[in-house]
């Protein structure tokens, strides 16, 4: 096998975005898409010049086949990515992994016994700023962790919550500002300083007619002794760049969107100041697509050469542990405490 051969279910705003992924990686091919609306599986199988289904078992029942991008609602992650998993496909499901810890561990259970691959997109750790913050992080540069937060004030209009019936919703989104945005920075405070003891949280519904957050904050304290925060919304107007700060004892470094911002550790210069790139802040559709390139040829290269993924489903279900924890302090009025 010299490329690994894809196939899309869901074509909707993230769909698309895999596909032209796929198309800039030379280990990779794409082979079908699928999709329940005719005309959007119809559009992007057109598009890419590719098969194209309205039944997902039929697509799957293919065996040219090797992933499945699981590109749907996010309360319906795990059902389909069972379903390929049973198909003996390996799986690269959208974040988050699924809205519950029991469906998130019921995929992940469903993929070891079918001795398939899954892998949960975060594509936002393949950020040039992040890899340089992980790794002076991870050679002592910045001495002891102090702090660690992550500020993610974004604007979405009342019409994008309203362009499908799934958005807003417990049911298929699973949350609101923190369940589908900020789960990616969620992921990036758990990869850059640790596990997480304790969350304490407030919640609030303050700008759009859904039934989840627009608006949520919370306080944390890391296995290792920092403290942190992270801020996430959607209706903070006209949007902003998201911002990952760390400190420690011997240095602070700002990522702002995919770049470092300001990069201040004893016996090394400040980094250039970088205003660069994309950013999601104000529309859904401006990614950062070299995120994406990166992790699906993550995963290509994981299937190639038998290897694990390097953002797995543990990692992905430690992002909604994280965020249904601070569901639940908001509504409890407590501390919450995670549990391994």
């Amino acid at each position: 096998m010299d490329k690994v051969r894809f196939g899309i279910v869901g074509c909707g705003v993230i769909g698309p975005t895999h596909a032209e992924a796929i198309k800039n990686i030379e280990i990779a091919e794409l082979k079908a898409v699928c999709d329940i609306i005719p005309e959007r599986a119809r559009d992007l199988g057109e598009k890419y010049g590719v098969d194209w289904y309205t039944d997902y078992d039929q697509m799957l029942a293919r065996n040219d086949i090797d992933v499945i991008n699981i590109c749907v609602p996010s309360g319906l992650h795990a059902e389909l990515g069972i379903k390929a998993a049973k198909a003996g496909k390996h799986v690269l499901v959208e974040k988050p992994i699924d809205i519950t810890l029991e469906k998130a561990d019921a995929l992940i259970e469903a993929c070891q016994k079918a001795g398939v691959k899954l892998s949960v997109i975060s594509q936002h750790r393949f950020d040039p700023g992040i890899r340089e913050l992980k790794s002076a992080i991870d050679s002592g540069k910045i001495g002891k962790l102090v702090m660690a937060d992550a500020y993610v004030k974004w604007w979405r209009t009342q019409e994008y919550y309203d362009s499908a019936g799934w958005r807003g919703t417990w049911a298929l989104d699973g949350g609101g500002a923190l369940m589908n945005q900020s789960v990616h920075f969620v992921d990036q405070l758990l990869y850059l300083a640790g596990p997480v003891k304790e969350i304490t949280a407030y919640c609030g519904t303050l700008a759009h007619k859904i039934e989840v957050e627009d608006v949520a904050i919370a306080i944390i304290k890391y296995k290792n002794g920092a403290l942190g925060v992270i801020q996430g919304s959607t209706a903070c107007y006209p949007g902003f760049k998201e911002r990952i700060e760390v400190h420690g004892t011997n240095g602070s470094v700002v990522v702002e969107g995919p770049f470092v911002r300001d990069w201040l550790i004893k016996g090394e210069e400040k980094k250039g100041v970088s205003n660069q790139g994309e950013s999601a802040s104000s529309d859904p559709r401006s990614l950062f697509i070299k995120g994406h390139i990166a992790q699906i040829r993550d995963m290509a290269e994981a299937v190639l050469y038998n290897r694990t993924p390097s953002i797995t489903g543990e990692d992905g279900r430690r992002a909604i542990q994280f965020i249904l924890a601070v569901y639940e302090s908001s509504r409890t009025g407590k501390a919450v405490e995670i549990k391994d």
